[in-house]
């Protein structure tokens, strides 16, 4: 089955393929105390995402990427969306540069990203109290864009504003739990027909403005559908949702013809 085409918005493209990744490369600056001292050092995490887009991370003090940000919280994260493409090198990817701050999870608005985050990452429950490890949220400055030949762009604005769709997030964890309980089967056409992946387990793990995300459970595959539309709140989304089922519907009846 033939994926949704890729939008051809730059900016659009830029944070689909970021929100589309469940991992990413986390580069940071190595603190004075290592021999290695002002050098870049990358690592592999896990991440998902506020509803303006910035990355959320669980990571732990003891390691060396968590040392390094708490003596200068500077870095930059590769997502890397070439999967799939024969030559890797024509394949979407994109770096975002911020700035990492702890979260803090008494607080209402710090308690819904942690919410987001473990909604993605179901198995990291058994963690995220350990003493020793936090939740963070990275806040973009800058992002990069390399989607191919002549399809290089640099954003300064890689965040969307979401002022206005507080409805939305206040409204979140009922629409997800809503598509996973009642419509699985467009859930499952979301993955399988929207997107071009292989059946099997699709659940809904969050919704924003832009979009909503899917995860298969056996795999841990992460899948990112945009919306045509931004929507700012729960019946907006339901329309988009319901469009993009019926669009799925019709595709897979023209296919088994």
């Amino acid at each position: 089955m033939t994926a949704m085409p890729p939008p051809t918005d730059p900016l659009t493209l830029a944070r689909l393929v970021a929100r589309g990744c469940h991992k990413a490369t986390l580069a940071v600056i190595a603190r004075p105390d290592t021999p290695e001292t002002g050098a870049a050092y990358a690592s592999l995490v896990e991440v998902a995402f506020g509803h303006d887009g910035a990355p959320l991370l669980l990571i732990s003090t003891l390691a060396e990427h968590t040392k390094n940000l708490l003596v200068d919280a500077r870095c930059s994260l590769l997502f890397d969306g070439t999967a799939g493409h024969g030559e890797t090198l024509t394949g979407p990817r994109v770096s975002v540069q911020g700035t990492a701050a702890r979260l803090d999870p008494a607080k209402p608005a710090d308690a819904a990203l942690v919410a987001r985050y473990l909604a993605r990452f179901p198995q990291a429950e058994m963690y995220a109290g350990f003493a020793d490890f936090s939740f963070w949220r990275v806040a973009p400055r800058r992002a990069h864009l390399v989607a191919g030949f002549g399809r290089i762009v640099w954003f300064e604005n890689f965040a969307r504003d979401v002022a206005g769709c507080e409805a939305l997030a206040a409204g979140e964890a009922e629409i997800v739990a809503h598509m996973n309980e009642d419509h699985g089967d467009a859930v499952e056409l979301y993955a399988t027909v929207l997107a071009g992946r292989a059946a099997g387990g699709w659940r809904m793990t969050g919704v924003d403005p832009e979009g909503f995300d899917l995860r298969q459970a056996a795999t841990g595959e992460a899948v990112r559908l945009a919306f045509d539309k931004v929507v700012g709140d729960p019946e907006a989304a339901r329309v988009e949702l319901v469009r993009l089922a019926k669009r799925a519907r019709a595709t897979q009846a023209d296919t088994a013809r």
